[in-house]
């Protein structure tokens, strides 16, 4: 009964042994789990920004292309304006 009762005493320190090893294996599945989660968050979130960032270089591209039409048609007008006025 005694070998018994010894042999007992050593399970249950092997088998708390063995909750406390569980618990650590499943708290460490939860934490990489919430990390590929995020990172897949992440992931997504960057690929809006370069959608984004891609619409937003197209139109600034086009905003200079106007701007740079703008200016030439400013400077053909200033120089018929002054054409017309060395013609009076």
């Amino acid at each position: 009964m005694r070998g018994l009762l010894s042999k007992m005493k050593d399970k249950n320190i092997s088998i708390t042994f063995l909750v406390g090893i569980l618990f650590q294996t499943g708290a460490l599945v939860w934490y990489v789990s919430s990390l590929a989660s995020a990172i897949d968050l992440n992931a997504r979130d960057i690929s809006k920004h370069e959608t984004r960032l891609n619409n937003l270089t197209t139109i600034m591209q086009s905003q200079a292309v106007t701007l740079g039409r703008m200016d030439e048609n400013i400077k053909s007008i200033r120089e018929m304006m002054e054409s017309s006025r060395d013609n009076d």
